[in-house]
């Protein structure tokens, strides 16, 4: 791929269909709103494409002035891998993953950061109480076992270890033994703070059973990526959710059965019900902070207008 010097400040967004995004329509309201003068332009890779295809983007936005930096999804595993010497500076996160979502730039240095455990940490704590888990002695229980899974539960071992109100436990279920083993294999490493469970759930009714055995209180979250990536949910309709429970879909845009079963339900489990849309804001309001060096407060006034801002451009 050739790429042509930025003519004004740019980020990037590296993915698969990157023109489908509501970021596209979202980011000039919001770079007006913030006064950045910049555009963002979209680079589209086919997954696990030629080491040398990620490196050559990376090298481009490393050496050209104005290309400020970039959100990576999908390739955030194999980006780093094949330009991981292009890199300056890492942080813990991206360390301890091997992954990198964010891309910047200060000075000469090029900096690669994994900002998905601070989003959906950020999210999480906008959707559970106060000191909810002191409370009810509750469980969280997370459908699917992926890099998002996985990043909700760096969070919460960091919170645990700084002396913060975490889930008394937390289940993981996946429909392959081989993503828990890539989970299981990452908190050993580090120690995990939380007492967890692996679940082998290949069918959703399994899913439904692991559902129907938590505790009331209990969060139940979708990170499966059904309903968006692939048609379905992770549960069937017979579900029982958790009396007074959190339910949070990851996503907020697609054919979300997920959300809906858990919305049908909520009155009779006395359910609060969320979707992606807050992970989606505070996904890109992170690494837009980090690619042009400016304050985006993560609550507050100032991000409610940012999220209204983007329901405007997205309506």
């Amino acid at each position: 791929m050739t790429y042509t010097p930025a003519s004004r400040r740019t980020m990037y967004f590296i993915g698969v269909t990157t023109g489908k995004s509501s970021i596209m329509k979202v980011f000039p309201a919001w770079s007006a709103h913030l006064g950045l003068d910049a555009e963002m332009k979209g680079i589209d890779f086919e997954p696990n494409s030629e080491p040398s295809t990620y490196r050559g983007a990376v090298d481009f936005i490393k050496h050209d002035p104005l290309s400020l930096g970039a959100l990576v999804t999908t390739h955030k595993v194999n980006l780093l891998k094949a330009s991981r010497d292009l890199f300056d500076d890492l942080d813990p996160y991206a360390e301890t993953l091997h992954e990198i979502s964010s891309i910047s730039k200060r000075g000469t240095r090029l900096a690669g950061h994994a900002k998905d455990p601070i989003t959906a940490g950020a999210s999480f704590e906008a959707i559970a109480p106060e000191g909810h888990w002191a409370k009810t002695g509750a469980t969280l229980c997370i459908l699917g076992a992926g890099g998002s899974s996985l990043a909700l539960s760096l969070y919460l071992h960091n919170k645990k270890r700084a002396g913060g109100d975490t889930p008394q436990r937390i289940v993981v279920t996946a429909r392959r033994e081989a993503s828990l083993a890539e989970m299981r294999h990452v908190h050993e490493d580090i120690g995990f703070a939380i007492p967890i469970e692996y679940r082998l759930a290949p069918t959703p009714a399994e899913a439904d059973a692991v559902v129907a055995d938590l505790l009331p209180g209990s969060m139940v979250v979708n990170a499966t990526g059904l309903g968006k990536d692939g048609p379905g949910s992770p549960l069937t309709d017979a579900v029982q959710f958790p009396q007074d429970g959190l339910v949070w879909e990851f996503n907020y845009r697609g054919d979300l059965v997920f959300l809906d079963q858990a919305r049908a339900a909520a009155a009779d489990r006395n359910l609060t019900v969320h979707d992606g849309w807050v992970y989606f804001i505070h996904g890109w309001t992170r690494v837009i902070a980090e690619v042009f060096d400016i304050d985006i407060p993560m609550s507050g006034p100032a991000f409610d207008e940012l999220s209204r801002i983007a329901r405007d451009a997205t309506a």
